[in-house]
């Protein structure tokens, strides 16, 4: 009978032989059960998600199970340890470089939901987005108010959503449309199934003090995309 070859420790997986380490580096130590899983995973096994799952994830409430490609998730660690090192945190390092807003501003704003103000949010790329289709783009919007959660369920509470609802209907939907967006799957794709925004549960939000949630688009005009986050870019370098 043939010998089993071993399967390495999760962090030398998708990195070449010469840069294995016997011990494992500073920043993938003490990860959950969940992270050292998708760190073992070699990439070429791992299944990106399509529009219709990202869609059947979000209406099922199940936001756990978004993950990251393997090697992007090694690599996000790394990125936000050296954060932490750089900055003291990683909302820190959102406040003053990402969004370069004051506590002061957030402390101000926080009692009432309002989408009126463009100063009060920012509408940005997501710098590390989950393992999905390279056509449908990761926004992040951050608020300076609150989005406050039902205490019993964790989730975000029904008002809020419809305030969030009602505003990424007029300035997505609307503009994510045939207009923007010309797909067709045999009949037309209604803005609404090209437009998605999800909240994280608290539980599972990696940035905790600064409101935030998600928004994914499904090959939007890159245009739009340039003109709704200002000109952003992602960040997956320097610090």
């Amino acid at each position: 009978m043939g010998s089993i070859t071993p399967s390495p420790p999760y962090w030398q997986t998708n990195i070449p032989p010469s840069s294995h380490t016997a011990t494992c580096p500073n920043f993938l130590q003490n990860l959950s059960p969940k992270d050292i899983s998708i760190l073992s995973t070699p990439d070429p096994e791992y299944h990106i998600l399509t529009w219709p799952s990202v869609r059947q994830i979000i209406d099922a409430n199940r936001l756990d199970l978004f993950q990251r490609k393997p090697s992007d998730l090694r690599r996000y660690l790394e990125y936000c340890y050296t954060i932490k090192s750089q900055h003291g945190s990683v909302m820190r390092y959102i406040l003053d470089v990402k969004l370069q807003w004051k506590e002061e501003e957030i402390a101000a704003g926080a009692k009432k939901v309002s989408f009126a103000d463009e100063n009060n949010l920012k509408v940005l790329l997501n710098d590390w987005p989950y393992g999905i289709d390279e056509k449908i783009v990761h926004l992040v919007v951050w608020t300076k108010f609150a989005l406050e959660d039902d205490p019993e369920t964790g989730d975000t509470r029904e008002d809020v959503k419809r305030e969030i609802d009602g505003w990424v209907d007029e300035v997505f939907g609307k503009r994510c449309g045939s207009e923007n967006v010309c797909i067709f799957v045999f009949f037309p794709i209604s803005a609404r199934e090209i437009v998605i925004w999800f909240r994280n549960w608290r539980s599972l939000k990696s940035v905790h003090a600064v409101e935030h949630f998600h928004i994914m688009l499904y090959n939007p005009d890159p245009e739009f995309v340039k003109k709704v986050t200002k000109g952003d870019v992602p960040n997956q370098g320097s610090i």
